[in-house]
């Protein structure tokens, strides 16, 4: 049988809450294990290692944070199972991973709504953007931040990437998203959803052809090295957002939560600026290597990008939410 969140919540109940809040009463420091998918070394991972610090200086001897990178405890299809089981206390997924608990986190996924980072920012910030940490409640997920990873670039291992049609056929990794899998039809190309950690053997094979992801995933899982070409489309967002069990983060005694609530705002704030200076970095070390040839898209090939993408704004515009995307498109003009 298949194990699902209302399954695990349902057959847990008020168990795992007294379990929880057992737990934080007890002798010696409450353990808070963060488990991720990616590299140290990256935003998220940089993220998650200040959040340790921070956390365990403001709450010395009550609180001891233990991170795991690199899917080391679990992977993507596994990891919020074992959040919602209580076999780890925080993850960082990715805003795509979501929409199985909420549509309206669809938002994050639609191509081209985001002018810039700025913009992401400007709306996560919001009254509309922090309101959707909320809404996972009822499914057991507390979202506690949002942190940065950057735009999306295209990749594959052909020659020739400059405009939509040049992606036709051709295979794609994506992350597990309806919007994703939508986005790629609407180019003609053939998604297929793959764990993070099973991308670079699948490009290095011709499982697939190419993959989308910002500067500094490709660069950290070394995707440049078996891809030929990468397109700058900055045509969708990579985040995060770190979340919790909702009945674990409730069941913590105040002084602990109120501190966590602290490391995790230094946290964010450190993270985020990680994000772009890494992201700009990366990029120019992925350019230096000269293993992948980096396009420069002109203005009329984003706007052939655009149109060819524009039919999943339509089809997922219901499940979202007109008010939400159009709060989102606003964040664009600030």
């Amino acid at each position: 049988m298949k194990i699902t969140p209302s399954r695990i919540l349902g057959a847990l109940g008020m168990s795992v809450a007294l379990a929880f809040s057992s737990s934080a009463m007890a002798d010696g420091p409450i353990i808070v294990k963060f488990s991720h998918v990616v590299a140290a070394k990256t935003p998220k991972g940089q993220g998650a290692l200040k959040f340790k610090e921070v956390a365990e200086k403001l709450l010395p001897g009550k609180v001891e944070v233990q991170v795991f990178p690199n899917s080391q405890l679990f992977g993507d299809g596994k990891e919020m199972e074992a959040l919602l089981l209580g076999d780890v206390q925080m993850i960082a997924p990715s805003l795509s991973k979501f929409d199985r608990y909420t549509k309206k986190l669809q938002l994050f996924d639609l191509p081209f709504l985001f002018d810039d980072m700025a913009a992401v920012d400007r709306f996560q910030q919001s009254d509309k953007g922090k309101e959707l940490l909320n809404a996972m409640r009822d499914r057991g997920l507390q979202g506690l931040a949002y942190w940065h990873n950057g735009l999306k670039e295209l990749s594959t291992n052909k020659d020739k990437l400059q405009r939509p049609e040049d992606v036709k056929g051709l295979k794609f990794r994506i992350q597990s998203s309806d919007v994703l899998e939508a986005q790629f039809r609407a180019l003609g190309a053939n998604p297929q959803k793959l764990a993070f950690s099973e991308v670079y053997q699948a490009l290095q094979t011709g499982v697939v052809d190419g993959q989308e992801n910002t500067w500094s995933n490709i660069y950290s899982q070394k995707f440049h090295e078996v891809q030929k070409t990468i397109a700058e489309t900055n045509h969708g967002v990579i985040d995060y957002m770190v979340v919790t069990n909702a009945k674990w983060w409730d069941g913590l005694p105040d002084d602990i939560r109120a501190g966590l609530e602290k490391a995790m705002a230094e946290a964010t704030k450190y993270a985020n600026e990680e994000a772009a200076k890494l992201n700009a970095r990366d990029k120019q070390l992925i350019i230096d290597a000269n293993k992948a040839k980096v396009v420069q898209l002109s203005k009329d090939d984003v706007a052939a990008w655009r149109k060819a993408m524009a039919p999943v704004w339509k089809k997922f515009e219901d499940g979202i939410g007109p008010d939400l995307i159009k709060a989102a498109q606003a964040s664009n003009n600030s």
